[in-house]
């Protein structure tokens, strides 16, 4: 057999190796997230239960892959695709040009990828549960942000809500203090719900530039990136 010819049947042998990448809790959480977050896209306004418990979802989500991104496995740990900016820039333009190095873990794109999605997120999820509070008086956070806080603090000391007049005080200041407090109220929904509509469509462009990086990447390196996120396994070399 002719050296090129022992060389490529030799390549092909370590190609055909096959070996788990992605844990079990890395592959569903990835799919489980894809389905919250694009529920919660969808739904806003006109299922706000749906729109809500998906949100929580991608909560649930964003703490179970933090901590695993210390506990878990090798490849899911922060550790192993903790690249800087400039590598990843340099990734992407070398992918582009079809002359890139390949990764059996996350490429530096691919993490740099990974943490701004888990920013983004955890400001979507926060600031949607913010205005929860603040409009609906329900969710996690209306203790502190929603009415809540003012019952507590009434049944505590009666008379004395957070928004209750002080004793010596006209009818008419009373009221004016009630207006300034709605408005302020007003005020923060208004802001937060800007922030939580920014950041809901910042993840959908992050999410769009994903796959496109993972499309990209599949033809270049001639593996389907998406089915080893299903079965978690990927070539060795």
């Amino acid at each position: 057999m002719p050296p090129d010819t022992e060389k490529s049947a030799d390549y092909q042998r370590a190609g055909s190796v096959q070996i788990l990448v992605w844990d079990l809790l890395v592959r569903t959480g990835h799919w489980l997230l894809v389905l919250f977050f694009f529920v919660a896209y969808f739904t806003e306004g006109d299922f706000l239960t749906i729109h809500n418990w998906a949100g929580y979802g991608i909560g649930v989500y964003v703490v179970i892959r933090i901590i695993w991104g210390f506990v878990g496995p090798k490849h899911a740990r922060f550790a192993d695709f903790a690249y800087g900016p400039a590598k990843a820039a340099r990734y992407v333009k070398e992918l582009i040009l079809f002359g890139v190095k390949r990764y059996v873990g996350h490429s530096p794109a691919g993490g740099l990828m990974i943490f701004s999605l888990l920013i983004s997120l955890t400001a979507t999820t926060v600031t949607g549960a913010a205005l929860l509070a603040l409009e609906k008086n329900a969710g996690p956070l209306a203790p502190w942000l929603g009415g809540g806080a003012a019952l507590a603090l009434e049944e505590t000391v009666p008379g004395r809500g957070l928004f209750a007049a002080p004793d010596r005080v006209s009818e008419g200041d009373d009221e004016r203090d009630e207006d300034r407090d709605e408005n302020n109220g007003e005020g923060k929904a208004e802001a937060l719900e800007e922030i939580h509509e920014f950041f809901s469509n910042f993840t959908l462009l992050l999410i769009i530039m994903h796959i496109a990086g993972v499309v990209l990447a599949s033809v270049v390196h001639e593996e389907n990136l998406a089915r080893a996120m299903i079965t978690g396994r990927k070539r060795l070399e």
